[in-house]
Order: C-alpha cells, then sequence, then structure tokens
C-alpha cells in the first residue's frame, strides 16, 4: 500500500485518516481505560467491506493501545451499509492532521520488508511512501502475536500492515513500529495491535 496523494475526508476507498465511513447507528468508540474517544487511523476496501481501525491517543502509552484485547484500539469490519461519515466527537486526538490515499501495488519479492524495499527502488520514491501491506504473511517486529476471534476462539487472518506515515502530518503513533490488522470472516470481527 503505498501514499496517492491526500485525499477527501471523507473518500469511499482505501485511506489512512478522514472520518471514517460507516453504517447508521455507529457510535464513535471510547477507550476502555481512560474512557476518552478513540483516534480514527484508516480504512481498508476489502471486497464489499470496509475494515476501519481506532486507536486510543489520549495519553499514549498508558491505555495498551498496542494489544490486541486490553481495549485501547478497536477495529470494525463494515460491510456496504457503511456509507455516511461518522459524527466526530469533540477531542483534541479523535483525527490525524491529513488524509492520505492509497494505492495498492503488486510487487514480486519473498515477503513485506523487500517488496518495501524494491517498490522504492522501482518508483524511485522514498520508503516512507509505502503505508503499508495488502495481505499475504505479516512481517512480525517481535514476535508472531496472531490475535484469536472473540467469537469463535480460532486464530484470525491477517488482513494489512499499516505503517506510521509518510510525513509527520500524516503520523501515525507507533512508537516507532507498524500496527498489524486481521479478522475473522465468519465471525465478522475485526482485530487490531501494533508492535515496535
Amino acid at each position: 500500500m503505498t501514499y496517492a496523494g491526500p485525499a477527501a475526508a471523507d473518500a469511499p476507498g482505501t485511506r489512512t485518516g478522514g472520518v471514517p465511513l460507516v453504517p447508521a447507528g455507529f457510535a464513535w468508540p471510547e477507550c476502555a481505560e481512560c474512557e476518552g474517544a478513540m483516534q480514527f487511523l484508516a480504512q481498508v476496501r476489502l471486497d464489499g467491506d470496509l475494515l476501519s481501525i481506532f486507536m486510543c491517543q489520549n495519553d499514549p502509552g498508558l491505555c495498551d493501545e498496542w494489544d490486541a484485547t486490553a481495549g485501547g484500539n478497536r477495529a470494525y469490519l463494515f460491510g456496504p451499509d457503511a456509507t455516511e461519515p461518522a459524527a466526530v466527537p469533540g477531542g483534541e486526538y479523535t483525527l490525524l492532521e491529513e488524509v492520505s490515499a492509497v494505492e495498492v501495488v503488486a510487487v514480486d519479492a519473498p515477503g513485506y520488508p523487500q517488496a518495501a524495499t524494491e517498490w522504492s527502488r522501482l518508483a524511485g520514491r522514498p520508503r516512507s511512501d509505502v503505508l503499508g501491506q495488502l495481505g499475504g504473511e505479516p512481517a512480525w517486529l517481535q514476535f508472531d502475536e496472531t490475535p484469536a476471534c472473540g467469537s469463535c476462539e480460532r486464530p484470525m487472518e491477517f488482513v494489512a500492515v499499516l505503517e506510521q506515515g509518510h510525513d509527520w502530518k500524516t503520523r501515525i503513533n507507533f512508537g516507532g513500529g507498524r500496527g498489524y490488522a486481521f479478522l475473522c470472516p465468519p465471525c465478522r470481527a475485526a482485530a487490531f495491535l501494533w508492535q515496535r
């Protein structure tokens, strides 16, 4: 997934930042620890579905926002009815400063780190323009932390990696690391975590 320039805040495609497109009745997630509104990070278009990712940034590092189950982040798998921009709650840290469109580019390489380096070389663009990975195998920075589905308890399927962003305005606070998104398609469940 590569940086494709600025995007509208309510763009329907894959992007970082902006306002999430949601179904009717959506309630903006709150952190389980500090009870503050979470920050919207990204939406990833998956066929007819939309994966939306949120993370607490009210007191970074103190709300276990890196953990898939501690309540400091949330991921949602929305269906085709996710078409309306969410009502954004007040708060200093609910939205990123900039919206980045994302283009998915296929690169022939043995793994994500090699693909990112190869794309940068072929495109003549900085490595920081790589915003993540869609599909494939996760390139863990630490160890395998594949979450189990909260409903069926089976290991979830890896969907995407998110990098921090191409510059300071788009920066997602992963403490210098990267985020990992997972799905359980039968249960329509999603999970998110990050490592550094």
